[in-house]
């Protein structure tokens, strides 16, 4: 699954990014993949740590790509939503 995103940013938004960076796109795209790859080092190791401690699994891949997209992570919107639900449980207790 690859995504693209578009950004669509005013007259106004576009000369003060053009202001403060030589190269909007390219800032843009390495500004999303430092993002990315910082989630996929957090996804990694959490499901590494997983596995080592899982007692039924006796092999763990050697892809590193393979093992994030294995893994059942949630995203930052669902754990978001699962901590206010808790949140809001906790409250009521």
């Amino acid at each position: 699954m690859s995504m693209e995103i578009k950004i669509t940013l005013t007259d106004a938004e576009a000369k003060g990014l053009a202001y403060a960076v030589s190269d909007p796109q390219e800032w843009v795209e390495n500004a999303a993949r430092a993002q990315a790859i910082q989630g996929m080092d957090a996804i990694f190791q959490a499901e590494v740590q997983r596995m080592v401690a899982d007692p039924d699994i006796q092999e763990i891949p050697a892809d590193r790509d393979a093992i994030i997209l294995a893994a059942e992570a949630l995203t930052l919107a669902e754990r978001q939503e699962a901590l206010l639900i808790q949140m809001s449980a906790g409250l009521r207790n």
